[in-house]
């Protein structure tokens, strides 16, 4: 777990450089330009994670090839900023090293293993997104964005095909048993890394303000509650439950590829949205509401309360009626705001939202203290 630690380390640059981008180019480009390179860090992140879950990430040629990933991670984090702009082979290449570097080592180490057989697969999607990778950043402009969008959907359909190549044949979700656990501890690890992000948001736009007024105070104690009721959501019982149901299904393979490589990626990127949120209230409390600062403020915990219900959904096979109704609580909110902007200041939007996800978590814990059918897991 330590090597694996310090790996994360680069991904705590890497979602610092996404808030950032985002905060500064919070229009519709710059919102699909954030959500596809959002994409590509997490997809780096996530087949890290089921590397080190098939392989000692202790043993010295995973060590090395892990120390390599992290270069090559560094390097794709540093050039986020400008990914769409003069440094986009900067972020290609060094996505393409990560991706294709670590999986031909595995694929080579593990050649006598039943597991050789998907990582050689894997290799050959890595391989052909590459080319669309690198093509798109010689090309730069609207083909760059066409490229990496297609190059991520034949990554992402990779594990819903069973990573079917022509003359190669397919793998299904039973051949890639995984521990579980352990595919739930680092997708936790993960969270924690976004929501440290928001606390570091919420500080430096506190300690950066140029007059600490009673209302930027207000802002920055309601961005922090709303740090701590998204943490209480998903870690109060829940990710727990999760870990122990993960390591005991059947089937592994699938609730790994549904509820933590693909669910979490709304829950991830709900909560570097809220960061972004998070800081604009802070910076302008009662300034007139622009779309852009409704949707941080609003769209973030929406987002991260979708990707939430679906995970329960995933896991406990219910239905999360709570979070459903903050999602439309949020909803609504979101409509005054469009229909009477100068009514609702950010402060007022960011209040709404730190008390929907406190209202969840309440009622997360009033439904935990009631006794539960027997056979149903929490």
């Amino acid at each position: 777990m330590p090597v694996e630690l310090f790996f994360d380390l680069v991904y705590v640059f890497a979602i610092t450089q996404l808030s950032h981008l985002l905060l500064a180019h919070l229009d519709m480009a710059g919102v699909g330009q954030t959500l596809l390179l959002t994409l590509a860090v997490w997809w780096a992140w996530m087949y890290t994670t089921w590397t080190t879950n098939y392989c000692d990430p202790d043993h010295p040629v995973l060590r090395l090839t892990l120390t390599g990933a992290m270069l090559a991670g560094l390097v794709m984090a540093a050039a986020l900023p400008q990914a769409f702009g003069p440094r986009a082979m900067w972020f290609a290449g060094g996505y393409v090293a990560l991706q294709v570097g670590r999986t031909l080592v595995v694929s080579v180490a593990a050649r006598a293993h039943p597991i050789g057989v998907t990582f050689r697969l894997v290799l050959a999607y890595h391989v052909l997104s590459a080319v669309l990778w690198i093509a798109g950043a010689a090309l730069g402009g609207t083909a760059q964005a066409v490229l990496w969008a297609l190059a991520l959907l034949v990554e992402y359909a990779g594990p819903w095909l069973g990573y079917r190549m022509p003359f190669l044949g397919r793998v299904s979700t039973t051949d890639w048993t995984i521990d579980g656990a352990h595919m739930a501890e680092r997708c936790q690890l993960f969270v924690i890394i976004a929501l440290g992000e928001s606390l570091l948001v919420t500080g430096v736009s506190l300690a950066d303000h140029p007059h600490l007024s009673a209302a930027a105070v207000a802002a920055f104690a309601v961005a922090f509650l709303g740090s701590v009721a998204t943490w209480w959501v998903y870690f109060h019982r829940t990710a727990e439950a999760a870990s122990e149901t993960a390591a005991h299904v059947d089937d592994t393979g699938r609730l790994g590829r549904s509820a933590y490589t693909y669910i979490h990626i709304p829950m991830v990127a709900g909560i570097i949205v809220a960061a972004v949120g998070d800081e604009l209230a802070i910076a302008h409390p009662f300034d007139r509401i622009t779309p852009g600062a409704a949707l941080a403020l609003l769209g973030g915990p929406a987002l991260f309360l979708a990707g939430h219900a679906l995970f329960v959904r995933a896991v406990f096979g219910r239905v999360s009626v709570n979070r459903l109704a903050g999602i439309g609580v949020l909803a609504a909110a979101g409509l005054l705001a469009a229909l009477a902007p100068g009514l609702v200041p950010p402060l007022v939007l960011a209040a709404v939202a730190t008390l929907v996800l406190g209202a969840v978590a309440a009622t997360d814990g009033m439904r935990d203290r009631a006794p539960a059918p027997a056979g149903l897991a929490p």
